[in-house]
């Protein structure tokens, strides 16, 4: 009865060490590449995609790659017509706070369109880079409200409001806007439009009598923006990244590094989801938002 017993704790043995030679494998592949890679200087890459309703994330990464002192420079890619004001001067504030902070470089990289809060984030870089045919601009601010009244009287529905403030209410769907409630719902974008032109003009060292007369809210290609100053120069993410390489002294090719993202199903489900929509979701009453509505 030995032999079986022998023969079992043999095939053990060898199964175990063949898992551990898999275990030991799969480590190396993981862990050496890393291990070649410590001490080098690196390239943060952040991508700023879709619609800004949420500064959270990109506000972290700029701010853990800020404090790396592996990161010499990020880039910042945008790929978005912009979002919500408070969002996206957030974001603004954190690629400042990152360069006068930290000392790093920061370049932003223009993708398909980076208009309107998309562009604002961008005039906090060192440098802007966008493609020719990039879509950026549309300097300015957008509020968009709808009357049901008719459509409530229609179906029989009748809108009670009880307040305390004579504008409490205001930007309500339910009643006609007022003369009143169009000053004061224009007077705060104006201030917000002025916000947007004195950051331009921060960040592009321009006059702000000249942002003013590109403050329409009008698009410009690429090529447009750069004759207007704008941006810096024409070029793609690789071209971005080369240039924060060469402006930080990242010998090259510089080695990119992106933010770990744990998969999550609620980002999937939503990204999913605002793809398939349109790209302005409705919100209830007033929103301020530099946002460029095609």
């Amino acid at each position: 009865m030995a032999e079986p017993t022998s023969s079992t704790s043999r095939w053990r043995r060898i199964f175990w060490i063949l898992m551990s030679a898999l275990i030991l494998t799969m480590i190396g592949k993981a862990v050496l590449p890393e291990l070649a890679k410590v001490g080098r200087e690196r390239i943060a890459l952040i991508r700023v995609e879709g619609p800004i309703f949420d500064a959270q994330q990109t506000v972290g990464d700029l701010k853990n790659f800020g404090e790396d002192p592996s990161v010499k420079a990020i880039v910042l890619r945008i790929d978005s017509p912009g979002g919500g004001v408070a969002p996206s001067q957030e974001i603004y504030n954190a690629v400042k706070r990152v360069r006068t902070r930290h000392h790093k470089t920061v370049v932003a990289s223009l993708g398909t369109i980076a208009a309107s809060g998309g562009y604002y984030i961008a005039v906090a870089a060192d440098r802007i880079v966008a493609n020719p045919g990039t879509l950026t601009g549309s300097i300015g601010v957008i509020m968009q409200l709808a009357n049901l009244e008719e459509l409530m009287k229609k179906i029989g529905i009748k809108n009670v409001v009880i307040k305390s403030g004579r504008y409490k209410d205001v930007g309500s769907p339910f009643r006609p806007m007022s003369e009143d409630d169009r000053r004061l719902l224009q007077s705060v974008m104006d201030d917000a439009h002025r916000q947007f032109i004195e950051a331009v003009a921060e960040g592009r060292s321009l006059d702000v009598t000249d942002v003013e007369l590109l403050a329409d809210g009008r698009i410009f290609t690429g090529e447009q923006a750069k004759e207007l100053l704008l941006i810096d120069e024409l070029g793609d993410l690789e071209d971005a990244i080369e240039l924060a390489a060469e402006m930080s002294g990242i010998p090259k090719p510089p080695y990119v590094v992106e933010p770990e993202r744990p998969f999550s199903l609620r980002e999937l489900l939503a990204g999913y989801l605002v793809g398939q929509g349109s790209p302005l979701p409705i919100h209830r009453g007033v929103n301020l938002l530099y946002f460029l509505a095609l």
